[in-house]
């Protein structure tokens, strides 16, 4: 599962039932500044945390914005994980 971006409050409660209904193993990376911890969004009151606050994360592609580089490595990293 690849997740980019802020969580906020409204779609918290989401993610965390998708990321049940998948089927297992999953593997989750988060993408981005944003995605890893927050990013310029952190001081926002609809800020829930960075995406390992919520879901546990197995990878972290950094960057604003990551390089296309950087996430393909950031998947090939787990190819063979689980």
């Amino acid at each position: 599962m690849l997740v980019n971006g802020i969580i906020n409050n409204h779609d918290k409660d989401r993610l965390i039932e998708i990321y049940n209904q998948a089927p297992k193993p999953i593997l989750v990376v988060a993408i981005g500044a944003c995605g890893c911890t927050g990013g310029y969004f952190t001081e926002s009151y609809t800020f829930a945390g960075p995406v390992d606050k919520v879901i546990p994360v197995d990878a972290y592609v950094p960057g604003c914005p990551p390089k296309p580089e950087a996430i393909i490595a950031g998947i090939v990293k787990l190819a063979g994980k689980k």
